[in-house]
Order: C-alpha cells, then structure tokens, then sequence
C-alpha cells in the first residue's frame, strides 16, 4: 500500500505536529509543484505533505498547479490523497467552525488546466466522475472525526469557485439553488485531476465564514482568520487518527 497525501490549503501552509523527515521538489511534465514534497511522520504513520498555496501562502487559487502537484504526490508514493478545504457556509448545518466531508462538487472555475488529456499526449480519456471524491477515504475521515470526539457533517456538495475575491451574494444564491452547501476555490480541478491519476481523493472541509449574503454582516479576513485558528485543532485531531487508520 502506498502513503497517504495531505494538501495543506489556507491555514495549513505547514502541519503543525508533523516530524519532517525529508523534502524533495520534483520535475513534473506539468512544470513546478506549489513547493516541494515533504515526507514526514504524524503521530506514528508516515505521510506525504504539499501546501497548496506554497510555504509562503502565495499562490491564489487560480494560480496554483494542481496537475504538477498530483502528479507529484503520487511519483513519492502517495495513493490516497486528504485535499485540506477552508469554505464558506452557505446552508444551515454548515456554519462556522464545522468540519464536513464532502460527497459532490460541482465546478465554477473557468480557464484552469484541468485534465492531464489537453491533446499533447496523443490520447483522449473521458473519466467517469459521477461520484467525485472516495467512497473509502470519505469513511475513514468520518470514523476519525468520531474516534478524535469532533462532530462531524458527512456529507456536502462543495461548489468550487475561481477566486481569489470572494463571491457576491447573488452568486451563492445561484450556488444554493444548484444545490452546494458550501463554497470554496480549490476543490476542482483538485478532484477530477486525482481520479485522472488514479488517486484515492477525499476532502476535508472545514467552515471559516458565512458566505455572502449569508450572515447580515460583510465578511471580514479577521473573521476568517480567526475561525481558521479554531479549526487547527480540530484539523489535525482528525488527520492523525486518520493516518493512523489508513
């Protein structure tokens, strides 16, 4: 069995307990990975870390190479992958500082390189992605959540906007009436890229504000911010029982 990946997004440019063994920043047919691949230890598993956003949180969602870092991840070993999700809330469940897994994505972005098939290799494949994330890496997160006490939603459509500003009020009530209970930048093409390489892909969704029109108030980088600091905790209770599970 190969090594379990976590893709550290906003508030996780770094894991906090993990013991770092070694880093290596890898070629790529993609070009350049967000920052190198590190291998480390979390409690008693070893694991695959990569920050999205790179050590410095300087990549904007757009920006980021998701098809390099994957296929990073997976040249080191990995062949589960925890992608790290900050949201925004849009239904009632999902309000600040509650931990999701999520089951369905639908796909806002535009203009991202979002599938390894864009022609260069000679070939087409149409990958089937009627259930986007997977099934048994979705189980272990939840069965962390209750093994470390946290509560848990265990389920949620993510609608994966192109960022970096967040979204107008009009544009969640669109999301809502398609269905998302939660809004974020980075789930796609983060999971169609992982099923392309055949990689075992669940997301780890964590609320760090109301979305727009959401709350009565605007919407503030205090306010996230601090929510973020909340979720650490959490956070990482969740993936150190999980990586010690898978």
């Amino acid at each position: 069995m190969g090594l379990l990946a976590i893709i550290g997004g906003s508030g996780f440019k770094s894991l906090p307990t993990l013991e770092q063994l070694d880093a290596r920043q890898l070629e790529t047919p993609y070009g350049e990975t967000s920052a190198p691949v590190t291998r480390g230890r979390l409690g008693e598993a070893e694991i695959l870390f990569l920050p999205r956003h790179g050590p410095s949180h300087h990549l904007p969602p757009h920006c980021v190479n998701y098809r390099a870092n994957l296929w990073a991840l997976r040249e080191s070993g990995a062949d589960r992958v925890v992608g790290l999700a900050a949201v925004g809330g849009i239904t009632p469940a999902f309000g600040p500082r509650v931990l999701s897994v999520p089951d369905q994505v639908i796909d806002y972005t535009y203009g991202r390189a979002h599938t390894l098939y864009d022609g260069d290799a000679g070939q087409v494949e149409h990958i089937d992605l009627t259930e986007p994330y997977c099934d048994s890496l979705r189980q272990a997160l939840i069965e962390a959540c209750s093994e470390a006490g946290r509560a848990v939603v265990p389920h949620g459509c993510y609608g994966a906007t192109q960022g970096p500003r967040l979204e107008t009020a009009a544009e969640i009530r669109r999301c809502e009436r398609d269905g998302c209970d939660m809004v974020g930048m980075t789930g796609m093409p983060e999971a169609g890229l992982a099923r392309e390489l055949g990689l075992c892909y669940a997301s780890l969704a964590f609320v760090v504000n109301w979305a727009a029109g959401k709350s009565g108030s605007v919407i503030t980088m205090k306010e996230i911010e601090e929510n973020l600091g909340l979720c650490v905790e959490q956070v990482m209770a969740v993936l150190t029982v999980t990586a010690t599970r898978c």
